[in-house]
């Protein structure tokens, strides 16, 4: 059994890239996001024309980055699955590189993380960024830069974590789906089976339920609950 997580808006309590973009790129990003909410270009083409608008040097990004919070119930749930043999790999239609830089603030380096990949260059004294979609992910039927269901087919039983847009198409996929936000209101009309939750502490539990036969508190909640 595999856990995939989705990362902005589920691991993550914001959407990392917007923040990326709201600070270091000018108006058109905004634009470009219009045109994918329009259904007029696939997240791919939107995510490269927006990154390619980021103007910043590394340590400002980096500064930027370190202020991005997460799910303050992730590090007990990640600590969860692996005491119950189940690995957790981060799947995103984000950016490789934000994600591991704020996983890593939080003491998780351990992750498989498939992500779009980004590029740095500097020319000229000019810092530019660029994306490119993970090799093993790429060509999406539904224009992603991350396909999530090349990503999960072909395990046998699968549990998926998520929250919007770019989850919609894997979770039909899924053995079994977690969802809140824009992804539990898309199941309820597509008539996919899932089990919503409001966070990953709100999870453990909802875990525990669906999976009876493995799922067992994780230890330092037994301790608390003894002392």
């Amino acid at each position: 059994m595999q856990i995939f997580s989705d990362f902005d808006g589920t691991i993550s309590i914001q959407d990392v890239t917007d923040i990326v973009l709201s600070c270091f790129a000018d108006s058109e990003w905004e634009e470009i996001e219009q045109e994918w909410k329009d259904g007029r270009i696939g997240s791919a083409e939107c995510m490269r024309r927006q990154i390619a608008l980021i103007r910043a040097n590394r340590p400002e990004l980096d500064a930027l980055l370190d202020t991005v919070a997460i799910d303050p119930g992730f590090v007990a749930f990640r600590d969860y699955c692996r005491e119950n043999g189940l690995p957790i790999t981060v799947v995103s239609d984000g950016v490789d590189y934000f994600i591991r830089h704020v996983l890593a603030l939080n003491g998780i380096r351990d992750l498989p993380v498939i992500a779009n990949i980004l590029t740095h260059r500097v020319v000229d004294g000019h810092h530019t960024y660029a994306l490119a979609p993970s090799p093993a992910t790429a060509g999406c039927s539904a224009g992603s830069g991350v396909c999530k269901c090349k990503v999960i087919g072909g395990i046998e039983r699968q549990i998926y974590i998520g929250d919007g847009r770019s989850d919609f198409c894997v979770s039909g996929r899924a053995g079994l789906v977690f969802a809140k936000g824009k992804l539990a209101d898309y199941c309820s009309d597509q008539g996919i089976s899932y089990i919503g939750f409001d966070d990953f502490t709100d999870l453990i539990p909802k875990m525990q339920a669906a999976l009876p036969g493995i799922a067992r508190a994780p230890r330092a909640m037994l301790q608390s609950s003894i002392a």
